[in-house]
């Protein structure tokens, strides 16, 4: 099965013309008049206006719907530090995603730098191409670094969505597990088992929605105060005192995997409460088997990274419509508020009466529960739903230059949803 799926996917990307994507024209480019329009003598005029308005190269160059998907390939899939040109496949599978899910074009760039100072100067150099800039595969924790900085030094949106994607669609999970059962998120003692770039995300994520109990696990056991080996991101987490690891999963309402198989045992999920959150995002292989889970805690509510388990975590059910919104808005940033209301744009999504076309798609009935507290990657709804919720929050915190009627907003996105379907 595996020989066949290398050759089937090394025929798919060279099949035909080599890669996933090309570059197509949108304007008339027939004539001799088209032809000085679109460059000599006419485009001065248009760089001109650019020159004396920055603004416009929103309105005349296709800044506002690209994004950069930069990376320099040192933390690609599971397959670590790869380099940058062996990770190219990986960022052209970005950029489709990007175009199917959102309608935003994109470039991928693989930037043969891993000293971090050099890499930040390098794009923020990149910068005034687009319209906001995904960060993808940077190992932690320079990701970190990398990611906090270009915020500063640039005025698009950007993020790091390794962090950000996991952080933003388990919240939401925990969102809905919250409300299956009976539970309150401030409320909540949650164990992260891993230390990376999602592990810290989402422990700052969870923070930000409440959750005052959180406990960090990395390879050398429990994160703790007395600690002499970590570094400043997991300082942030670090529980108060020395404690077992046993003593971390006792009484826990949730676990959060973000480590490798194996690194939850049954022994840690007989320790927590009868109706766990376990989210083992571990891909292909869960931090734990989910049948094992289910043997110890019948009651568990189980989302995995996998789309043959229900209630997958996938960060395409984030980003696509997180930077759609963010770009329409001519945003500034990417902030907390606007993470935060895409994770309850899908929560919410997932309380809804599920369209027929993705029960067809997946050939069952799917009804708000234990095992449905997300959507699904191909539900229409959420390019309209999660990207004017990310609108809405851009405009409120103050970080928006362009400010949509929300409603007008939501008729671009449902003909944008149209136009894309059609293609």
């Amino acid at each position: 099965m595996i020989k066949n799926l290398r050759q089937e996917a090394l025929e798919y990307h060279k099949e035909g013309k080599s890669g996933k994507f090309e570059i197509c024209i949108t304007k008339p480019f027939s004539t001799q008049k088209d032809l000085s329009l679109a460059y000599t003598p006419g485009v001065a005029e248009v760089c001109k206006e650019i020159a004396k308005t920055p603004e416009a190269a929103y309105d005349y160059t296709a800044k506002g719907n690209l994004v950069a998907v930069i990376t320099n390939g040192t933390a690609v899939l599971g397959l670590g530090d790869i380099g940058a040109l062996a990770s190219k496949p990986v960022m052209e599978g970005k950029a489709i995603l990007f175009k199917r899910f959102a309608g935003l074009d994109s470039f991928d760039i693989e930037v043969d730098e891993q000293d971090p100072k050099k890499f930040i100067e390098i794009v923020k150099s990149l910068a005034p191409t687009f319209g906001g800039i995904n960060l993808e595969d940077i190992k932690a924790p320079e990701c970190f670094e990398i990611e906090a900085k270009l915020k500063e030094l640039t005025d698009i949106p950007v993020m790091h969505d390794d962090q950000h994607g996991t952080a933003i669609v388990t919240a939401a999970g925990m969102m809905n597990a919250c409300e299956i059962s009976g539970k309150k998120i401030e409320d909540l003692k949650v164990v992260i088992v891993g230390s990376g770039a999602a592990a810290i995300a989402s422990a700052r994520m969870y923070r930000h929605l409440g959750v005052a109990e959180l406990i960090l696990i990395d390879s050398k056991g429990v994160v703790h105060k007395e600690r002499k080996d970590i570094n400043l991101y997991k300082k942030e987490f670090a529980y108060p005192k020395a404690i077992t690891r046993a003593q971390a999963f006792e009484g826990a309402d949730m676990v959060l995997g973000l480590s490798r198989p194996g690194s939850i045992d049954k022994e840690d999920i007989a320790r927590m409460k009868e109706e766990p959150f376990v989210f083992v995002c571990a891909n292909p292989t869960p931090e734990i088997a989910p049948a094992l889970v289910r043997s110890i805690k019948p009651k568990a509510i189980l989302a995995t990274g996998r789309s043959d388990y229900p209630n997958q975590v996938n960060n395409v059910l984030a980003f696509p419509y997180l930077f759609r919104g963010a770009i329409d808005a001519r945003s500034r940033a990417i902030n907390y508020e606007m993470m935060i209301a895409t994770a309850k744009a899908l929560a919410k999504i997932a309380k809804e009466p599920v369209p027929k076309s993705v029960e067809e798609a997946y050939g069952k009935e799917l009804v708000f529960g234990p095992d449905y507290i997300i959507p699904t990657p191909f539900d229409p709804r959420l390019i309209v739903e999660v990207s004017s919720a990310v609108m809405e929050a851009a405009i409120a915190s103050a970080v928006a230059r362009k400010k949509w009627d929300i409603s007008e907003y939501k008729a671009f996105l449902k003909e944008l949803a149209k136009r894309r379907c059609a293609n």
